[in-house]
């Protein structure tokens, strides 16, 4: 990032610049970085922070997972923000120029991988559910409920923060002059797999699939309905914000998952000021992707953007609408309600049928 010397903590003087020091990769956007990750962060938490308000409205007032789901990915957004952007780049580096204690570098190292697993597999069970709710919608009623969205989310992030523990062995690239190891290695690659390989196929896969069964839907109706048939449906809204989501992280991600690969086989970040400087864009650039959710939100959601206007004007409005369909909280209550409705239809074309208006006039 900034040019300062390569060093984790300087506890004692140096009589000058040793062979490892004149080779390494000189910073060439200086301040930049400082700057971007500054207005970033000044931008990025508050705007997260409006959308989980948001959110929490949302979820209380129409009790559907989704937006359980699209809450925890805030929250790990916010995570993110604070450790890796506010803890890592700007105070260990920007303040302190790393020369802090190593036990707390590795321990915020560890951290910071944690916040950042969690941010990322935040949005797979949202992935899961928008592919039951539009390939299985049946099994879909059975088992969305806020109560189960929220044991879900809750195992999820338990997950991602226990696989940022080994993750308190990962080198600085800037500054370390030595060769990756065996070990290096084997946390990049678990690194890189848990950041964008395994999450980038099981979104690639499941939105192949979403977009199949959209795509086979009309063909089916019309074949059902002839030719008259009604007009086919378009992208649904929240189909539209699911895959803006993932493209947009598997495009943010790629370029730094890309340098970290070249780094670890082909030229070191270190020694190389190119790759030095793709490093640091690449950063900059998958960072991005922490503050981005919110105008995706604003620009697919007309729920949202009702919500976010109550909470920028400071209405309450009322947490259960009087003309919002009630959300089943257990799987029991949709059962039951299909039976009480079918009931009460049948009840009302026998009444029809038994009435004296419905019956023939005389001759």
């Amino acid at each position: 990032m900034i040019d300062w010397f390569n060093v984790t903590a300087s506890g004692y003087q140096q009589l000058g610049p040793k062979p490892e020091e004149l080779q390494r990769s000189k910073c060439v956007l200086g301040f930049i970085p400082v700057i971007y990750y500054s207005i970033l962060l000044c931008v990025g938490v508050p705007v997260n922070i409006l959308t989980a308000v948001a959110l929490s409205r949302l979820a209380c007032r129409t009790k559907k997972a989704l937006y359980y789901y699209l809450l925890a990915v805030t929250g790990s957004d916010i995570l993110s923000q604070l450790f890796i952007i506010f803890v890592g780049f700007l105070l260990e580096t920007a303040v302190f120029h790393r020369d802090v204690p190593a036990l707390l570098l590795h321990s915020v190292s560890a951290a910071e991988f944690a916040a950042n697993h969690a941010s990322i597999w935040a949005t797979v069970p949202l992935t899961v559910d928008r592919y039951v709710a539009l390939c299985h919608p049946l099994l879909h009623r059975q088992i969305s409920y806020p109560a189960r969205a929220r044991r879900t989310i809750a195992a999820v992030l338990a997950l991602a923060l226990l696989s940022g523990v080994p993750f308190f062995w990962w080198s600085d690239m800037w500054r370390n002059s030595h060769p990756p190891t065996g070990l290096d290695a084997v946390l990049i690659w678990t690194h890189v797999t848990i950041i964008y390989f395994l999450p980038c196929g099981i979104f690639l896969v499941l939105n192949s699939l979403i977009i199949r069964t959209l795509r086979a839907r009309p063909r089916r109706q019309r074949s059902q309905e002839g030719p008259k048939s009604a007009p086919p449906r378009r992208l649904g809204k929240t189909t539209a914000m699911l895959l803006a989501i993932t493209s947009v992280f598997s495009v943010l991600w790629a370029p730094r998952t890309a340098v970290v690969i070249y780094h670890l086989y082909v030229s070191s970040v270190h020694r190389d000021w190119r790759v030095h400087l793709a490093y640091d864009l690449s950063n900059m650039l998958a960072m991005l992707n922490t503050a981005v959710n919110f105008f995706l939100y604003c620009f697919v959601s007309k729920p949202f953007r009702g919500a976010v206007r109550d909470v920028v004007l400071l209405r309450g409005g009322p947490l259960h609408p009087r003309h919002a369909a009630p959300h089943p909280e257990a799987p029991t209550s949709a059962s039951v309600s299909s039976l009480c409705s079918g009931n009460i239809k049948r009840s009302q074309r026998d009444s029809t049928a038994l009435s004296p208006a419905g019956a023939r006039k005389p001759l």
